[in-house]
């Protein structure tokens, strides 16, 4: 019973310090002029990450900067992570490349934390893929790669590995 009520002590204090940093990181990304953001307001930041290969530790990479930028920024910024070429693997719903479940698992919880995952629709068809074979939070873009320019000349910063 000890053991089990220091854990339970444990993942109680775990989470109280999960919402202490949420609050403070909310707190020190509200806008220059005190203004408070709320939801649907433009962020502040905004990047894409350009992810076009098949190597787990680049998608590993890739991921782990862009929730980094999450926890830094909170809700005040937007990420879009498009994907083309041997990357697009990591949005298929059967990939035909190995994608490790770690992964997988980080893509599905960053797009619950609405970071946007862009599909290269020339890559897609190169493939014989249609929308149906990607997972449900992808957006199709027509060229991953001008999506890219498109998102910069929108003011995106542009990351790339």
């Amino acid at each position: 019973m000890n053991t089990r009520r220091k854990l339970l002590t444990g993942f109680a204090t775990m989470i109280a310090g999960v919402f202490a940093s949420r609050h403070a990181v909310a707190a020190s990304t509200d806008s220059d002029d005190g203004e408070l953001r709320f939801p649907g307001d433009p962020t502040e930041h905004n990047v894409v990450y350009q992810l076009n290969k098949s190597d787990d530790k680049y998608h590993n990479a890739i991921l782990f900067s862009a929730a980094e930028l999450l926890r830094n920024y909170n809700d005040n910024v937007t990420i879009v992570i498009t994907v083309f070429g041997p990357g697009i693997h990591v949005l298929a719903k059967k990939p035909k490349r190995e994608v490790s479940d770690e992964v997988k698992q980080k893509i599905k919880s960053m797009a619950d934390y609405g970071v946007k995952f862009h599909a290269c629709g020339n890559t897609m068809k190169a493939l014989g893929w249609e929308k149906e074979d990607m997972l449900d939070f992808a957006e199709v873009v027509q060229i991953g790669a001008a999506d890219l320019l498109e998102l910069q000349a929108k003011g995106y910063g542009y990351i790339s590995w």
